[in-house]
């Protein structure tokens, strides 16, 4: 009974000293994370717990192309494979806090041959055995062994968040190039009819019905178009080599298809706030960071306790120091330690003060993320709402520019018009059509970004 009590005793000591306390999620505040692309005042509205997020990157991109491209990103991707091996160095750490709960075992075999003035040498040897074991008894060990388990699962979080974003990296930059390809083409389209409108001055102004400076402001308009078409040339380059990059190769044509081509999901749900605490690898990160925090502090406080160790040793040896004569016998010994930390020089007290503060940094950082969560979806959302108002916009104002270019230019064949009306039309409707392109690039990219902000690509 008097051992019973005990032992109920010292275990609710050290459960009120929270030694053997589990880490559990604290508050965060979660409330309106995304608001509404419309509203400018109201947050968002679900009425659907599914996120788009969940979807597996192969029914967002479906391209084909894209999607070899995507898997030869997963596969050699440098940092995608540096943080796999980061994992591994990891699970190693995790390896040996498990084991610390072991005795620690060594075995140091010695000889000696040793002679008294040219007598014969006398031979001593031991083989010895010696064991050592810390006794856990205030939660030192076992709160390094949790820290460690949450290390890993971050660590393997920050994997995810580096596959996300190869994901998304590559997807982004392959709808830059179709993007760019679009672009050369409305170019090079520009370029045919800028040529035909400098032939025509040429023979305007032969004719007499036109002067050299009209002349000389079509073929300065047609220099303009080119220089454009060499600038998106050297973009295309550059983005391949980049993308080639992301995928551990070198530099290479990109092969792909046509931005008119693609398809993209033009419904999203964004699931429930809170989802993004689970779905976010980047969040979920910040939070086993907290978490490691939390049993760092555990591990700084347990060092105001005793440390308990019991050691032991067995050598079979001769050794006559010993009172053992040949032939050789068994020495056995054990031996058990504790020591109570009295004063050190307040490293104790500092080292608590320290995992404090830590945590309470590691809290502010989590929060701060399920927050830039929540901004990033909403951004992207708001992205894609403009993008795709203003490209259906531009269509329209393409299409009444087309009509212009072509009306001027019969104005100008009958001196109805002047040479600087037919340019300006056609510098306004290739600034149009460029500018369409763009939105409908942004209109993809802002369907990537969502897919990452609501933590997809990881599958």
């Amino acid at each position: 009974m008097k051992k019973s009590m005990i032992i109920m005793s010292v275990t609710l000591l050290l459960s009120s000293c929270g030694l053997y306390n589990k880490y559990e999620r604290p508050s965060v505040n979660a409330t309106g994370l995304v608001r509404d692309a419309v509203s400018a005042y109201d947050t968002l509205a679900v009425g659907d717990t599914a996120s788009f997020g969940n979807l597996p990157w192969r029914q967002v991109f479906t391209d084909p192309q894209l999607q070899v491209l995507i898997e030869k990103g997963l596969s050699n991707n440098t940092d995608l494979l540096n943080a796999a091996l980061n994992v591994k160095q990891v699970e190693a750490y995790l390896t040996v806090a498990k084991l610390a709960f072991l005795p620690a075992v060594s075995f140091s075999p010695s000889g000696t041959l040793s002679s008294w003035d040219g007598s014969t040498p006398s031979k001593i040897y031991s083989l010895p055995v010696q064991a050592s074991w810390s006794v856990d008894l205030f939660g030192n060990l076992l709160s390094a062994k949790r820290s460690a388990q949450m290390q890993l699962l971050a660590t393997k979080d920050y994997q995810t968040v580096v596959r996300t974003q190869v994901v998304c990296n590559i997807a982004n930059m392959y709808y830059t190039l179709l993007m760019l390809d679009r672009q050369l083409e409305i170019v090079d389209g520009m370029t045919v009819l800028t040529k035909e409108t400098w032939d025509m001055m040429k023979l305007q102004m032969q004719l007499g019905r036109s002067r050299s400076t009209s002349v000389q402001s079509a073929e300065a308009g047609y220099y303009s178009v080119l220089a454009q078409a060499v600038d998106l040339k050297r973009q295309i380059r550059e983005t391949e080599n980049a993308l080639s990059l992301l995928m551990g190769e070198a530099g290479h044509n990109i092969a792909r298809g046509r931005l008119q081509d693609q398809s993209l999901p033009g419904e999203f749900s964004t699931g429930v706030g809170l989802q993004l605490l689970a779905n976010r690898a980047d969040v979920h990160y910040a939070e086993m960071s907290l978490a490691q925090c939390f049993y760092d502090v555990q591990t700084a406080r347990s060092k105001f306790y005793p440390s308990i160790t019991i050691s032991g040793s067995g050598a079979f040896t001769n050794n006559s120091g010993a009172g053992i004569v040949n032939p050789g016998k068994w020495l056995l010994s054990a031996v058990g330690s504790l020591v109570q930390p009295i004063f050190q020089h307040g490293q104790i007290v500092a080292g608590l003060k320290v995992a404090k503060a830590k945590q309470e940094q590691a809290y502010n950082t989590w929060q701060n993320a399920v927050l830039k969560a929540g901004n990033e979806v909403s951004n992207a959302l708001v992205l894609y709402n403009s993008s795709d108002e203003k490209s259906r916009l531009e269509q329209k104002q393409i299409e009444v520019l087309t009509r212009n270019v072509e009306d001027t230019k019969q104005l100008y064949a009958s001196s109805g018009s002047t040479y600087l009306e037919v340019i300006q039309a056609q510098s306004s409707l290739l600034n149009a059509e460029i500018s369409k392109v763009s939105d409908d690039f942004y209109k993809m990219q802002a369907v990537v970004n969502l897919y990452q902000a609501l933590g997809g690509g990881s599958r």
